[in-house]
């Protein structure tokens, strides 16, 4: 594990206690007294298998596709029956995968979760670039769908050929997205990619917002170490300055910054499945985050679909906060957006921001990370950049640890991080 997210856990937490998980199935979640609850469903299966993509995923197949599917409806009906009557929750994202495999079904998923769960915030697809035609686009405007995310990752051949995908027909792209359209069409792009420049990923960004997009996401090249991909992550200091270049850019266009990683052109235009106080997970890999918990279920189909023909959920490993792993852990998250509001933050645990962490605030403000305003704190380019640089730190020493054995193992008995 990496010394310096080791030393950090530590400081934060004020304890030298690892974060355990534990093989226990829970069975019960008490997710009826959550507030901004947020619902993820992953579809984990791929026609093709990207070599840099971490995610739990499969080759896809029709037929273990909609064995799934009936499955995963079948853990929605046992989480949601734990509740009387109809919880109200912020938003469904589904991730994969390609969900956009399963358009024909997706109803059905939307329809057994409505039958539980009021969604007021709207529901998101992730799509692969193949799926953005007008016939699957309206499959999905009829099944309730208001957010598309389309995995582009560059429109550029040159990066196209690094990660193994193809080219994108754009005229094609912009075509079906006027056809079809939805509240939001965010595009992903990968930055930190060998030899990209600040015009490489700004000519992305552009012909983004050009040819459909309100909305755009920079996600950073991560280098996993269980995935086959042999690309050369991009060197600290040259990161940087991407970074803050693209974000000066975003900025002086009079861009909307919602989170470290993602910018809009619409006010109204929003998609991110990550910053919520706590949120329910269906199907393979996926988590769920409740106010003293944490619990992810199987990376394996075979046993995700075994478990929930036994009645049971499909738990692999749980987590029992302590009340400072848990503060830690909505910091962490809530930083994302770039900015943490320390009312919110009293609301949420009924103690003040600085009471616990006023050391941490201070030293942030004298380096430069954050500044403050009306209690609220934003970060700064330095700050964004190095929340960066941590979150690479912590994918590494804890992601990638988990799941790196929760790929080999569907019920790891603990893990230590």
């Amino acid at each position: 594990m990496s010394i310096i997210t080791e030393l950090t856990r530590m400081w934060l937490t004020r304890s030298t206690k690892p974060f355990i998980f534990r093989n226990e199935y829970d069975q019960q979640l008490p997710f009826s007294e959550c507030d901004n609850l947020g619902l993820y469903v992953h579809i984990p299966f791929c026609k093709s298998i990207c070599k840099f993509c971490p995610y739990c995923k499969s080759k896809y197949s029709k037929e273990l596709c909609d064995r799934y599917i009936d499955v995963l409806i079948r853990e929605i009906h046992l989480v949601g029956e734990q509740h009387k009557g109809k919880k109200t929750v912020t938003s469904l994202y589904f991730g994969g995968g390609t969900p956009a495999l399963a358009a024909a079904r997706l109803k059905e998923i939307i329809d057994a979760i409505q039958e539980h769960f009021i969604i007021t915030e709207g529901v998101g697809v992730e799509l692969h670039p193949d799926d953005v035609v007008p016939s699957v686009l309206q499959i999905l405007r009829d099944a309730g769908v208001t957010k598309v995310s389309i995995g582009i990752q560059s429109f550029q051949k040159k990066f196209q050929d690094v990660l193994g995908r193809q080219s994108v027909n754009i005229l094609a792209l912009k075509k079906a997205l006027c056809e079809v359209s939805f509240e939001t069409v965010s595009m992903d792009f990968i930055f930190a990619l060998p030899t990209q420049t600040f015009d490489d990923l700004k000519n992305d960004i552009d012909t983004a917002f050009q040819n459909g997009a309100n909305h755009v996401a920079i996600y950073p090249l991560i280098d996993f170490t269980f995935t086959s991909s042999a690309i050369t992550p991009m060197p600290k200091k040259e990161k940087k300055a991407l970074l803050d270049a693209i974000t000066v850019y975003c900025m002086d266009k009079g861009y909307t910054r919602s989170s470290i990683w993602t910018f809009s052109n619409e006010k109204h235009a929003n998609y991110s499945s990550m910053t919520r106080d706590n949120f329910l997970g269906f199907g393979c890999s996926a988590t769920t985050l409740l106010k003293e918990q944490f619990k992810i279920n199987t990376f394996s189909v075979e046993e995700y679909c075994k478990r929930i023909d036994e009645g049971k959920l499909p738990t692999s490993l749980t987590i029992r906060f302590t009340l400072r792993q848990r503060m830690v852990y909505y910091l962490f998250w809530t930083a994302y957006s770039t900015k943490v509001n320390a009312k919110d933050f009293e609301k949420f645990f009924g103690i003040p921001l600085r009471k616990m962490y006023g050391i941490e605030l201070k030293i942030a403000k004298l380096l430069g990370f954050v500044n403050e305003e009306n209690n609220v704190y934003y970060m700064t380019l330095k700050g964004a950049f190095y929340y960066h640089y941590y979150e690479n730190f912590y994918t590494l020493a804890y992601i990638d640890k988990m799941w790196g054995i929760m790929r080999k193992e569907a019920f790891p008995q603990k893990i230590e991080l």
